[in-house]
């Protein structure tokens, strides 16, 4: 690591070094090494470092629980690497006519866990009796529904990284975060509010910043503005 990355962080991050000695040398005890390896961590899932900022300055940041979220994500985002590799393996022996292969398995890696995970987070940050019945009205519908949902879900998200160049207030990203929100029905029917909270969720949740970064790096930033645009237009609408 570079001085100038050090100081770049120094000067974004909160990183201060324990002592500068006098030939200007920065010097940094254990606690700033400390500080140091979680804003390492949290580059790793690519957050920008106002961001970082604005998480290990928090008057209630625990290092400790901090670092079982950064193992939770790992240990999350390894096995979901795993399932995509086994995808691809058996994709790929399909094409080459040495397996068959059904369309459950073509989208086996995308589907109740990633929903499992995001009613448990809800729950933790929102109303649980609603995410209860959330989790209800999903384990309700048929296999093939849930995987013409998520093949649904799959598309939106193609689509919004194609349109990502048009800008987050673009019509034609407005017009995809208007079926996100629609296709978020499924699930729930959330306010204007949760709709902001889902957004800042993605980016602030290590589980799920590191999905959305390993659709398209970026895409979790970007959605977040372009949801708060979303919301803000709707308001407007209503007055």
């Amino acid at each position: 690591m570079t001085v100038r990355t050090l100081h770049h962080y120094d000067q974004i991050a909160s990183l201060e070094p324990s002592s500068i000695g006098t030939n200007g040398y920065r010097y940094y005890g254990e606690e700033a090494l400390y500080r140091l390896q979680q804003i390492l961590f949290y580059r790793e899932l690519d957050m920008p470092l106002k961001q970082i900022n604005r998480i290990v300055t928090r008057r209630d940041f625990d290092i400790l629980a901090a670092l079982r979220s950064h193992r939770s994500a790992l240990d999350a985002e390894a096995t979901r690497i795993r399932r995509l590799i086994r995808t691809i393996d058996v994709t790929t022996q399909h094409l080459k006519g040495e397996a068959a292969m059904s369309d459950k398995q073509l989208f086996g890696s995308f589907g109740d866990a990633e929903q499992q995970e995001m009613a448990e987070e809800a729950a933790r940050r929102w109303d649980s009796e609603t995410v209860r019945a959330s989790n209800a009205q999903w384990n309700r519908y048929p296999a093939e529904k849930k995987q013409r949902i998520m093949q649904e879900g799959n598309a939106l998200y193609m689509d919004l990284i194609e349109a990502m160049t048009q800008g987050a207030a673009s019509p034609e990203v407005q017009a995809i975060i208007a079926r996100w929100h629609t296709h978020l029905q499924y699930f729930w029917s959330p306010n204007d509010e949760q709709l902001l909270g889902l957004a800042d969720l993605y980016n602030e949740d290590p589980r799920f910043r590191a999905n959305y970064e390993a659709m398209k790096p970026g895409l979790a930033e970007f959605m977040r503005g372009a949801v708060q645009m979303y919301v803000k237009n709707r308001k407007k609408a209503t007055r």
